[in-house]
């Protein structure tokens, strides 16, 4: 009867019988406290009081959404549209078709990767770049889900194994510093190296779904497409040079102040004074924005109280503790327990970079007691924290992708985005996570 386990197991239930995932958060959350021993009145405070730790996310998302549709006017996104539309045209050849199909998936694999290292606006392209290209997906026959978790493995994979960006966040401000916190003894060097081989289980992961699982041509409705492609907008060489400085300005400032919304904000107002974006336009292009990313900052907030409530419960905690008193010193049967109560723990709150602060306090004295390494402690915190990231309802890794690639609602979250990652990412993630813990 954990909460924890209850909880998760309910928020996954709910979500795949297609119900909100707000609304699964919310009512599981507060199973969850009850079954924890809480009272009605201490869960939803609890829960209540956890929702301001998804404010700052959610008014990121807000602003990077901004950004996003200040880049759309910029006219880059029509350029990108319209060079794929071009490319396609004479490619029935079934050889030539495939090769620019792959190429076409490699190409949204490296936009995903340089929106977490690169140009640091992680998910707010989605929405901006997939729904132009939507008609030529359509036109190729190619399988949605194997789009999405291309985005998926560029949104995850990178912060994993490379200390840039959204990279050095999770890595060193917080992998390294909650384990150096902890008592555990590792420098800045050590952490990328420990998670090299779980990296290489989302490649893994990404080969399986591209080349075997989704390789196969899937039909969609043209006519549903055409009724939310959206208006090519007129654009000059000027606005696209503004484009190329605003995202310039928006890196560097996110990279000097570690804030996400000060980058958007700033590269925003570049956009504004390169005449891109109107002075009297600005409030129409916010509200866009916000109404771009805020379902998945909802998501985001109602996640934060969900994951307020598991820490008051102490499931968490109690959880754990099964590894202690039930296991011995069996330490394979520790390493794959550890990783799994990860799994559920990342599953329910959503997001990686939350998790971590919640497991290293338990999961580095523990690991020290079974006697794994620094470098194997640092695989286990690291890919437990990972997992589940690219599998749960609530993380923006997959409605990142949900968000374009459902534009004309041929595309399900649960069913054509969560479950797809979740089957090839999460388990891989698990064996070679194991296998790391074991060999480092």
């Amino acid at each position: 009867m954990n909460p924890v386990i209850i909880s998760v197991c309910i928020m996954l239930l709910l979500s795949l019988m297609r119900l909100n995932v707000v609304v699964a958060l919310t009512f599981s959350a507060i199973v969850g406290g009850i079954v924890g021993g809480l009272s009605i009145h201490d869960t939803i405070s609890a829960f209540e009081g956890g929702l301001g730790g998804g404010a700052t996310i959610a008014l990121s998302y807000a602003m990077l959404g901004t950004f996003a549709v200040a880049i759309s006017r910029s006219g880059i996104t029509d350029v990108l549209a319209q060079t794929v539309v071009k490319k396609l045209q004479g490619k029935e050849n079934a050889s030539a078709a495939k090769a620019f199909k792959y190429t076409l998936l490699f190409i949204f694999m490296l936009l995903a990767m340089s929106s977490q290292n690169i140009v640091p606006i992680h998910i707010a392209f989605i929405p901006i770049v997939i729904p132009p290209l939507l008609h030529v997906f359509a036109k190729m026959r190619l399988d949605r889900r194997a789009v999405a978790c291309v985005l998926t493995f560029g949104l995850i994979t990178p912060y994993m194994v490379l200390p840039i960006g959204f990279g050095g966040i999770f890595l060193h401000n917080i992998l390294l510093k909650n384990l150096n916190d902890n008592g555990l003894n590792v420098v800045a060097s050590q952490v990328p190296s420990a998670m090299l081989l779980p990296g290489l289980g989302m490649v893994c992961g990404l080969l399986i779904a591209v080349f075997f699982s989704y390789r196969k041509p899937r039909d969609y409705d043209e006519s549903k497409i055409l009724a939310v492609e959206p208006e090519l907008l007129t654009y000059n060489s000027r606005h696209i040079k503004v484009a190329a400085v605003a995202i310039i300005a928006t890196l560097g400032v996110q990279i000097f102040t570690g804030s996400m919304i000060m980058g958007a904000l700033f590269g925003f107002i570049v956009f504004i004074f390169g005449g891109v974006v109107k002075w009297q336009e600005t409030h129409d292009v916010f509200t866009k924005g916000v109404h771009m990313m805020a379902m998945i900052g909802f998501i985001m907030i109602a996640a934060a109280g969900f994951a307020a409530v598991m820490k008051a419960t102490g499931g968490v905690e109690s959880l754990v503790g099964i590894l202690t008193t039930d296991i011995g010193q069996n330490k394979p049967l520790a390493a794959l327990l550890m990783l799994v109560i990860g799994l559920l723990i990342t599953m329910g709150i959503g997001s990686s970079f939350s998790t971590v602060p919640i497991i290293t306090t338990v999961y580095v004295p523990l690991a020290t007691a079974f006697g794994f390494s620094p470098m194997a402690t640092i695989a286990l915190v690291g890919t437990a924290a990972a997992l589940g990231d690219g599998g749960s309802p609530a993380s923006d890794s997959t409605l990142g992708p949900t968000s374009g690639l459902n534009a004309d609602g041929q595309h399900d979250h649960i069913w054509d985005t969560v479950v797809p990652t979740f089957l090839h990412y999460n388990l891989p993630l698990i064996v070679f996570g194991w296998i790391a813990a074991m060999t480092l």
